[in-house]
């Protein structure tokens, strides 16, 4: 069976990605079931804010870490999906911002038809969405703009400020249409790799 495609949003808090994401599915020409990473927090009674560092990323243990295997069912089914997360390098914290949960989806997801897309905006612009909607924490978008995605790797990035989102989006599906040019999960599996063999060779 054919792999479903999948567009990976990953960005900060009011970056822009929810409102991306419905652009997305309203102006593609294949249906794309959209997979918000902050659904899968409701999914559990337990809050993964209060999770023990010890146990944090225990497969299975946290709705979160189904994360990437829900996305891989999805595609694997021959379904379209639009990802979106805001992962950081944070770790041993909240899982659907963590370095482990990256690190998971590049694992199993690296081999599929995958977009990686950052989606960003200026700080400035982050601030006055974040005032506007009234239920975002104030200074959320800061304090992960300094651990946004350490590895800085994408396949494409868009400034939801200086284009609107129908903008946004048709740079999004343009290069959805040149599969070639989809590299970024499979350079940032073979950086790891390598970054593996480094330190067993080396013994660091």
């Amino acid at each position: 069976m054919k792999k479903g495609k999948i567009i990976f949003l990953n960005g900060v808090a009011s970056a822009g990605k929810t409102s991306l994401a419905k652009t997305l599915q309203s102006r593609l020409s294949e249906p794309y079931y959209w997979l918000n990473v902050d659904a899968f927090i409701t999914f559990s009674a337990e809050n993964p804010m209060e999770h023990n560092p010890s146990t944090y990323f225990e497969e299975g243990k946290d709705p979160v870490s189904l994360y990437p295997h829900i996305i891989k069912l999805y595609s694997d089914l021959g379904v379209n999906v639009i990802a979106d997360a805001a992962f950081t390098k944070g770790q041993g914290r909240n899982l659907f911002l963590a370095l482990e949960t990256l690190e998971k989806c590049i694992e199993m997801l690296h081999e599929y038809p995958l977009l990686y897309v950052h989606v960003t905006c200026p700080l400035e612009e982050m601030r006055r969405r974040e005032e506007e909607r009234g239920y975002r924490n104030i200074g959320q978008s800061e304090d992960q703009l300094m651990e946004i995605n350490p590895y800085d790797i994408y396949d494409i990035t868009v400034d939801t400020f200086q284009n609107t989102k129908e903008e946004c989006a048709d740079k999004i599906i343009e290069l959805l249409e040149e599969p070639e040019k989809h590299t970024a999960f499979r350079t940032l599996r073979y950086n790891a790799k390598m970054i593996s063999l480094l330190i067993n060779y080396f013994g660091i």
